[in-house]
């Protein structure tokens, strides 16, 4: 199990980053609160990881904060709730965020996100209302990523967006509807991102 990773960030594409490690290029599939928390790139971060074997594939996923990795994995353990779908519901939803669906049986909320039906919704607060512990001002303060240095703006950051939240499991119609009145004037793709999820979900 590879349980960290530390090196220089040379490219990011949400939900996707590459981490250089003595040479080694580790792609890294990460949730929206991890960009938030990026630096520029060819600037040296570390990533709390998971290893997901498949038959076909082996895949990582990173987390600067090794609480969200936490609810990374105990999400997970929800039958019907697979890696994918997990990294979708930490990049829709802050951990206090969720953690106040769970503990207010708010299911509403939950079905917002793509990929959560209500049957899943309602298996979220069943199966996890025991394995989530009280969540303190100071723990929900080590969930909340705030933005960290950021890299140059790319040509097209609102294209970039949608891409990324496709990627997360949005429809291009409605990713393009999620972006479309957000201005991308000194905006970069995680800023644009970080408004759309917030319109979509609140």
């Amino acid at each position: 199990m590879i349980g960290f990773l530390r090196g220089k960030l040379v490219h990011k594409a949400p939900p996707f980053l590459v981490l250089d490690v003595n040479g080694v290029g580790y792609e890294v599939e990460a949730p929206m609160t991890t960009f938030y928390d990026l630096p520029a790139l060819n600037q040296e971060i570390k990533l709390h990881t998971h290893l997901v074997v498949r038959e076909d594939a082996h895949i990582l996923f990173g987390f600067s904060a090794e609480a969200e990795r936490s609810l990374f994995r105990t999400l997970i353990k929800v039958n019907g709730v697979g890696p994918k779908l997990a990294l979708t519901i930490l990049s829709g939803q802050s951990a206090e965020e969720f953690h106040r669906c769970i503990h207010d049986n708010d299911t509403q909320a939950l079905v917002r996100l793509p990929g959560v039906g209500k049957k899943t919704a309602d298996r979220l607060v069943i199966e996890m209302r025991d394995r989530l512990p009280e969540l303190s001002e100071s723990s929900a303060a080590n969930f909340t990523q705030e933005a960290g240095g950021r890299s140059t703006a790319v040509a097209n950051p609102k294209q970039e967006a949608i891409s990324a939240l496709c990627s997360l499991g949005y429809k291009p119609l409605d990713a393009g509807k999620m972006v479309q009145n957000i201005s991308a004037e000194d905006k970069t793709c995680e800023d644009i991102i970080r408004l759309a999820l917030q319109g979509t979900v609140r």
